[in-house]
């Protein structure tokens, strides 16, 4: 495959505005936990967002421990609260900086991991990394939070760990100097085939992906907690029932085994999304400007942009079968610092296919709340998972209001980091919140129908229609031609239950709808 990247262009377009963030309401445990709350620590006055910081918004990253487990025991369900002590310092580009006071976690293979109950600065969303995204976390990792509003403590809530959001293998065409090749790709354009989600996280990644310097992370689903000062969490590891492993290929259970190593550098990440970006007072959010606009105002908030390779054609009107552009809140709309993100665009050939996610996240959210949450995803895929920037082409809220993703033009074909080995001819969209088991709504429905009509009507995709994508590895061997639907969930790219069954129920309607829309 190969990604290309291009220099900006063009003027400012204008930015949807959109409405006041309105704090998330009191989350209490429900007592379905058994467990009791930690005991609180001080609580710290709420720190202001200085003028004069360089970035606004904030990642607190902190260190899991071991804590050896109890023979034939479950682990301890409530760490003991340590003392706050020395609050977690902002790690935006120092979280790869070893910590002594942590066990190798590679070596405590019967261990669960642990952060024990503490005060910190207030965040709103939470997360878990490890230090190479080519490592499996073998584990259930929960989590509980402390809201600023109440005072009270959450139950255990568990995250998703999801492998197959993420970028592809390495791509050809990328310049020496755009980040070089990282850890794990192969320097000659070409890289190893990634590994399915029940056989390890995939391998290489572009070189084009990764921050300068940084290696790709593995990492869990972020999780939208709403502003909290408190945290706890825990990691129990993979153990067969019965104490037997599960059964292999002759259909016989073999005998029991210990649980699988934990990755090695495990941290807890916490996100500030920081402050909204200032408005004029209006609430609707408005069509994006065109494809110039969008790109002049990266190129002033981003720096020095990278050489133009191989500048994909502009976006083409469809032959016969087009849809009206949707209204798009646009980056500088909901907020990206253009700053945290990596210089320089990556575009693949064409849109032949749309692949839509949820982010695994919660579904208690306001929906003036969702430029925070996108904020933090940014955040989190940016400087906790060290990707280029946020993973998805799009972003649909319950409401029904659509996000720009990921930089480069939202009537471009901009390679996404979103379906591991199908992001090279694609477009990912992600719903904010978890579907397994919850419906989404309906205008969350409605505008994923809008964003993929009119994106693959760009260029003349029939929603209803079928496509042949060639993987880059990970569900299916590298280099086959694989039949999808032009609509498609994740799990039909990659090993996963994403974008949850009552989300993935809906694309029947999404395509239907997407095709009316053509006027197919």
């Amino acid at each position: 495959m190969r990604a290309h990247l291009a220099t900006t262009v063009g003027v400012v377009g204008a930015a949807a505005l959109l409405l006041p963030l309105i704090p998330l309401a009191d989350r209490a445990s429900d007592g379905s936990s058994a467990d009791s709350p930690p005991p609180d620590a001080a609580r710290p006055a709420a720190e202001a967002v200085r003028a004069d910081d360089p970035v606004a918004g904030s990642t607190q990253s902190l260190p899991f421990a071991v804590q050896p487990a109890e023979p034939s025991a479950e682990p301890s369900a409530s760490p003991s609260a340590a003392p706050d002590g020395a609050r977690a310092a902002d790690t935006a580009d120092t979280a790869d900086t070893a910590d002594t006071a942590v066990a190798q976690t590679g070596a405590a293979d019967s261990a669960t991991a642990v952060v024990t109950a503490r005060t910190v600065r207030p965040y709103s969303l939470v997360g878990v990394v490890w230090k190479s995204a080519e490592a499996r976390l073998h584990g259930r990792v929960q989590v509980r939070t402390r809201a600023v509003d109440s005072g009270r403590w959450s139950a255990w809530r568990d995250l998703e760990e999801h492998p197959g959001d993420a970028p592809d293998e390495a791509a050809d065409g990328n310049p020496a100097d755009d980040g070089g090749a990282q850890d794990g790709a192969a320097h000659d354009g070409r890289a190893h085939d990634g590994r399915a989600h029940d056989g390890g996280a995939p391998a290489a990644k572009e070189p084009g992906e990764a921050v300068p310097g940084a290696r790709m992370r593995g990492a869990t689903a972020p999780l939208w907690v709403g502003p909290s000062d408190g945290v706890q969490a825990r990691i129990l590891p993979e153990r067969p029932h019965g104490g037997e492993s599960p059964a292999g290929p002759g259909g016989s259970a073999g005998p029991a085994r210990s649980a699988e190593p934990l990755p090695e550098g495990l941290r807890l990440e916490l996100v500030d999304p920081g402050p909204e970006p200032a408005r004029d007072g209006a609430v609707r959010a408005r069509p994006v400007a065109d494809m110039a606009g969008q790109q002049a105002h990266g190129a002033a908030a981003g720096g020095p942009l990278t050489p133009a390779y191989g500048v994909p054609r502009a976006a083409h009107a469809a032959r016969g079968n087009t849809a009206a552009r949707p209204r798009i809140v646009t980056r500088k709309g909901w907020g990206a610092d253009e700053r945290l993100r990596k210089g320089g665009y990556l575009y693949t050939r064409t849109v032949r296919a749309a692949f839509v996610h949820h982010t695994a996240g919660s579904n208690d959210y306001s929906c003036a709340q969702a430029p925070s949450i996108i904020r933090s995803i940014y955040r989190y895929h940016v400087q906790s998972s060290k990707w280029r920037d946020v993973g998805y082409n799009f972003l649909v809220d319950k409401c029904g209001t659509i996000y720009e993703g990921r930089a480069g033009g939202v009537a471009k074909p901009v390679m996404g980091a979103h379906t591991y080995g199908f992001n090279d001819d694609s477009t990912g969209i992600a719903v904010l919140g978890s579907f397994s088991s919850t419906r989404p709504s309906a205008a969350a429905v409605e505008a994923v129908s809008r964003i993929t009509a009119w994106k693959l009507g760009l260029h003349g995709v029939n929603p209803r229609g079928t496509t042949r994508l060639t993987s880059g590895g990970g569900k299916y061997k590298k280099g086959s031609r694989v039949k999808l639907h032009t609509v498609s969930g994740h799990r039909d790219g990659y090993n996963t239950a994403c974008p949850g069954e009552r989300l993935y129920g809906q694309l029947g309607t999404v395509r239907a709808k997407a095709a009316r829309l053509q006027g197919r």
